[in-house]
C-alpha cells in the first residue's frame, strides 16, 4: 500500500476520533460533509452534485485517474449494512445533535456499575464495564417527527437557551397552559427572550432518543418529582430488573447514565441479562422469512407454562443464546408437567375412595403429617424440604437456570419412587388409618410444591390450587370475599399467586433419611439390571438378594435391614435381603485397586509398570488394610495417597456361579447380587402375579375405578397349573386383589355378567381370564323358579347365613346362604373346598 489512509470524519467514527486527536477538528466544532441528509453530494463537490453516494463511484474514480493518482482499482467482496425494513443501503454519517456529557461523569458511573449484581456477573464484568470505561458523550436528539420533544427553546444563532423543567415552568415563561406534550402541541409555543426585548425562542427540532426515554422510565412511572416523592425514594434502586443481553449498550446503559447524572446511584440492585432466542437453525427469528413456529400455535399446543419452563431452563437465562426446538417444549410437558399431574390426580382419586371408605371428610393437618414414622414419608417429606431450601437459595442469588433441573428430579422422586412405594398405603390397601396418614404427606407435598412453583408455572399451579385449597381447615374463610383478604393463608386466599413462598422447615430435614433412600434407589435399581441380565420378570420372584456395601453408615445399615427391607423386597420381588457384615464381604466381593494415571504417571515416571503390578496384585484384605491407613509404600522412596492417586472399587467374587447373577455401582461402592434359582414355588408365585396383572389391564379397560367390586375367572387351556398356583398364593392374590380370589370358570354363577375377558399367556399356559359383576352363586342342579328369585338378590348388602323365604306356585322356599346359595363364587369355592 502507499501507507496512506484517506479520513472522512463526517463517515466513520475511528476516522472523527483520529482527526480529533490530531486536531485536524475540534470536538463542537464543524466537520466536512459534503453529503445531505438524503445520501446526496451537494454543491460542495461539483463533478457529482445531486448523485446519490453509491451512484458516485465510478465519476470519482475517474477523476482521481485523471488526475493522475489512481495507483489500482479493485472490487472487495464485504459486509455492508442494509436498512432492515427496506433492504436498501445504508451510510454512516455525522449530524448535528444534542449530547449528555457522559465523559464528565463515566468514573462514577463505573463505580456505580459495581455496587449491582448481573446474572451472570461475566456480563457485567466483561462487556458492560468495557463499554462504561470507554463511554462516550451520549446523543440524545433525533430528527424526525414522531417522539418526545426535547424541552429546549433557544433563539436562531443558539446565544439563549433554556431547557424548561416542568409544565409549570412553561406556563411561567410562555404564558401557555398545556396537557398535552406532543410536537403538534407544543411546537408553536414561544417564549419572549430575556436577552433580546421583541425577539422569541422556539422550541428546537428535535425530540429524544428513544432510550433516553426508557433510561427515564424509573422517574416517569411515577412522575416523579412532581408526584409520588415518597413512594419513589422507598422503592429507588429497584431490587430486580431482566432485559436481553443487547441491552447492555441500551436500556442498561442508559439507566446507569440517567440514575448516576440524578442521584449518583444505580437505577437497579440486580439484573438478568437474557439472552437472545433464535430460530433453529441459528438464524435471528425473522417476520419476514417465517423461520419460527408461531407462538400462538406453540402456546396453544403445549400451554404457555411448558414454554415458559422451556425457556428458564435454557442457556437465555445465562446471556446465552437458545435455538428454539419445539421438541424441547414438548420434553418438559412430558418430563414434568404430565407426571406431576398425574401425581396429583392419583391424590384426588384416593381422597375420594378414603372419603367414601371412612365417611369422613379430609382435612389438612400438618400436625398429622408430623407424626407419621413411615420411612418414606420422613424421605420425601425431607425431600422437599431441601427442594425449598435451594429453591429460595437460587432465586436470592436470581439464578432460574438451576431450578428446573431440581425440579425434573423432584419429580421423578415423587412419581417413580415416593408415589410407586406407597400406591398400597394411598389405595388403603393396608388399612385408612395409615392410608390417612399417607395422604396427608401427599397432600403436604403436593401443596409445598405448588406453592413454590407458582412463579414459574403460574397456570398449572392455580389449577392444581382450586382443588387443593378445598382441602385446608380455612378454605370456608373465602366465603363473600374473604380469600381476597388479608392475612393469606392456603385455603382462604383465592389464588396461589396471593400466597409467600412456602418456609424452610428446619425440623423435618432428616440426612439419614435422604442418604437410606438413596441407597435403596441404587440397590433396585441395580437388582433391576440383575433381572435384565438373566431375563428374568419382575412378575417372577427371586429367592434371595445380597446387598455388599463399601463403608456404610451404621444409620443406613439399620434402615436398609429394618423399615426399607420391605420395599426393596416388594420393588424387586424377591423374598429374602441379606446385608454382608464386614467380616464376610471376602466371600462375595473382591476389592479391585487401579493406579490413577493421570497422578501417578508424572510422579512414579519409569516406577510406574512396577507400581501397577503392585496394586494390581494385592488381595481383598491387603487392599482393604492399605485404604484404611491411606497410603501405600512401593518402596523406600515411592509412597502413595491411597484417597487420591488410587481408583478403587468393588467387584464380585462369584462370576463362575451360576446361581447368583450381580451388579456393581459406577463408583464401585455398592454391589447387589440375586440367587437366580427358579424352583415351583417361585414360578407359581410369578403366574399369580401376571394374573393380577391381566385382571388390572381388563379393569381398566371395562372402565372401573377402584372402589368398583368384580369376581375374577380363569379357565386353562390344559392341566391345573394356574388352579396349583391360585391355591399357593391365596392371600397374596386376596391383597392385591382387594379381597377377590380369582376362581375357575366353572365356579362362575350362571346369571354372572361379564364386563371384560381375554385370552393371555400365563408361564407357557394359554389362559382365559375374565371379571364379572359380582352375583349371587347358587347350588348345583337349583330348580328354575330358584334361579329366577336369586337372579333379583344383591350380593353387596347379603349376610352369611342370611335365610331368604317365597313363594312360587303356592309352592314356598326357604333358602339359606351357606348351603343353598351363596353371597359369592369365592364362598360357595370355600364352602365345596374347591381351593385347598
Amino acid at each position: 500500500g502507499t501507507g496512506i489512509v484517506h479520513q472522512a470524519p463526517a463517515f466513520g467514527e475511528d476516522d472523527y476520533r483520529v482527526c480529533l486527536v490530531h486536531k485536524i477538528i475540534i470536538k463542537g466544532g464543524d466537520i466536512p460533509c459534503p453529503v445531505d441528509s438524503n445520501g446526496i453530494f451537494t454543491a460542495k463537490i461539483p463533478p457529482v452534485q445531486g448523485k446519490n453516494v453509491k451512484d458516485a463511484d465510478e465519476t470519482l474514480i475517474a477523476l482521481v485517474k485523471a488526475a493522475g493518482r489512481l495507483v489500482q482499482k479493485d472490487n472487495y467482496d464485504h459486509s455492508y449494512p442494509f436498512c432492515w425494513r427496506s433492504d436498501t443501503p445504508l451510510i454512516y454519517k455525522a449530524v448535528p445533535s444534542w449530547f449528555i456529557r457522559v465523559e464528565e461523569i463515566r468514573d462514577k458511573i463505573v463505580a456505580n456499575n459495581k455496587d449491582t449484581y448481573w446474572v451472570p456477573g461475566s456480563v457485567k464484568t466483561g462487556r458492560f464495564h468495557a463499554w462504561l470505561t470507554d463511554a462516550r458523550d451520549w446523543a440524545v436528539s433525533r430528527n424526525r417527527f414522531w417522539g418526545t420533544p426535547i424541552p429546549i427553546w433557544a433563539n436562531e444563532d443558539m446565544t439563549e437557551v433554556i431547557c424548561i423543567g416542568s409544565v409549570e415552568q412553561l406556563f411561567k415563561l410562555s404564558g401557555v397552559k398545556v396537557t398535552d406534550l406532543h410536537r403538534e402541541t407544543i411546537d408553536s409555543i414561544t417564549i419572549p427572550s430575556q436577552k433580546t426585548p421583541g425577539q422569541v425562542l422556539k422550541r428546537i427540532d428535535e425530540v429524544f432518543d428513544c432510550w433516553f426515554e426508557s433510561g427515564s422510565m424509573p422517574y416517569a412511572q411515577k412522575h416523579y418529582p412532581f408526584e409520588n416523592k415518597e413512594s419513589f425514594e422507598k422503592t429507588f434502586p429497584a431490587d430486580f430488573i431482566a432485559e436481553g443481553i443487547d441491552q447492555t449498550r441500551g436500556w442498561f446503559y442508559t439507566l446507569m447514565v440517567l440514575s448516576t447524572a440524578l442521584f449518583d446511584k444505580p437505577a437497579f440492585k440486580n439484573l438478568i441479562a437474557n439472552g437472545m432466542v433464535l430460530a433453529s437453525d441459528g438464524k435471528k427469528m425473522s417476520k419476514r422469512l417465517k423461520n419460527y413456529p408461531e407462538p400462538t400455535v406453540i402456546i396453544n399446543k403445549y400451554g404457555a407454562d411448558a414454554v415458559r419452563m422451556y425457556l428458564i431452563n435454557s442457556p437465555v437465562v445465562r446471556a446465552e443464546s437458545l435455538k428454539f426446538q419445539e421438541s424441547g417444549v414438548f420434553g418438559v410437558l412430558k418430563e414434568v408437567f404430565l407426571p406431576w399431574y398425574n401425581a396429583f390426580r392419583l391424590f384426588l382419586q384416593n381422597i375420594e375412595r378414603w372419603e367414601l371408605d371412612t365417611e369422613k371428610k379430609f382435612i389438612a393437618s400438618s400436625e398429622l403429617v408430623d407424626t407419621t414414622t413411615n420411612p418414606t414419608d420422613i424421605w420425601m417429606l425431607a425431600a422437599t424440604q431441601n427442594l425449598i431450601q435451594f429453591v429460595r437459595q437460587e432465586m436470592d442469588a436470581y439464578r432460574l437456570y438451576t431450578v428446573m433441573p431440581a425440579l425434573v428430579s423432584y419429580v421423578t422422586q415423587l412419581t417413580n419412587w415416593y408415589v410407586r412405594l406407597n400406591r398400597d398405603r394411598l389405595k388403603g390397601i393396608v388399612g385408612n388409618s395409615e392410608a390417612e396418614i399417607a395422604l396427608q404427606v401427599f397432600y403436604d407435598i403436593l401443596l409445598d410444591v405448588t406453592v413454590l412453583m407458582a412463579p414459574f408455572t403460574p397456570f398449572l399451579t392455580e389449577y392444581l390450587y382450586q382443588f387443593l385449597r378445598k382441602l385446608q381447615p380455612s378454605y370456608p374463610e373465602a366465603a363473600n370475599g374473604g380469600g381476597s383478604s388479608l392475612p393469606v393463608k392456603a385455603g382462604k386466599s383465592d389464588s396461589v399467586h396471593f400466597l409467600h413462598l412456602p418456609k424452610f422447615n428446619e425440623g423435618r430435614m432428616n440426612e439419614d433419611a435422604v442418604a437410606a433412600m438413596k441407597v435403596l434407589q441404587g440397590i433396585v435399581e441395580q437388582g433391576r439390571n440383575v433381572r435384565e441380565k438373566r431375563t428374568i420378570s419382575t412378575k417372577y420372584p427371586v429367592k434371595q438378594v445380597v446387598i455388599i456395601m463399601r463403608n456404610p453408615s451404621a444409620s443406613v445399615v439399620e434402615a436398609i435391614k429394618g423399615p426399607l427391607s420391605k420395599y426393596i423386597l416388594s420393588e424387586l420381588n424377591a423374598w429374602d435381603l441379606k446385608i454382608v457384615p464386614k467380616e464376610e464381604e471376602k466371600d462375595w466381593v473382591k476389592m479391585s485397586m487401579l493406579p490413577n494415571s493421570k497422578l501417578l504417571g508424572k510422579k512414579l515416571g519409569k516406577k510406574m509398570g512396577m507400581a501397577t503390578k503392585i496394586i494390581k496384585g494385592m488381595t481383598h484384605e491387603e487392599a482393604l488394610a492399605c485404604l484404611e491407613l491411606g497410603e501405600l509404600k512401593i518402596d523406600d522412596t515411592i509412597t502413595i495417597n491411597t484417597a487420591t492417586e488410587i481408583l478403587s472399587k468393588l467387584d464380585f467374587a462369584k462370576e463362575n456361579d451360576p446361581q447368583w447373577e450381580a451388579t456393581a455401582s459406577p463408583e464401585g461402592d455398592l454391589v447387589v447380587a440375586v440367587d437366580c434359582d427358579q424352583d415351583a414355588d417361585i414360578l407359581d408365585n410369578g403366574k399369580s402375579r401376571e394374573l393380577v396383572n391381566h385382571t388390572q389391564m381388563l379393569r381398566k379397560n371395562a372402565g372401573l375405578s377402584a372402589s368398583d367390586t368384580v369376581e375374577v375367572f380363569f379357565a386353562e387351556d390344559v392341566g391345573e397349573s394356574m388352579l396349583q398356583a391360585v391355591a399357593k398364593n391365596a392371600a397374596f392374590l386376596q391383597g392385591k386383589l382387594r379381597g377377590v380370589t380369582p376362581l375357575p370358570k366353572a365356579l362362575c354363577s350362571p346369571f354372572a355378567v361379564t364386563l371384560g375377558s381375554d385370552t393371555v399367556d400365563v408361564g407357557g399356559t394359554k389362559l382365559e381370564v375374565s371379571i364379572t359383576q359380582p352375583c349371587v352363586s347358587p347350588k348345583d342342579g337349583a330348580e328354575e323358579a330358584v334361579l329366577a328369585f336369586l337372579r333379583t338378590l344383591d350380593p353387596l348388602t347379603m349376610a352369611e347365613g342370611q335365610v331368604e323365604t317365597f313363594v312360587v306356585d303356592g309352592k314356598e322356599y326357604v333358602l339359606t346362604e351357606g348351603t343353598d346359595f351363596w353371597s359369592t363364587a369365592v364362598r360357595k369355592a370355600k364352602s365345596l373346598k374347591t381351593l385347598v
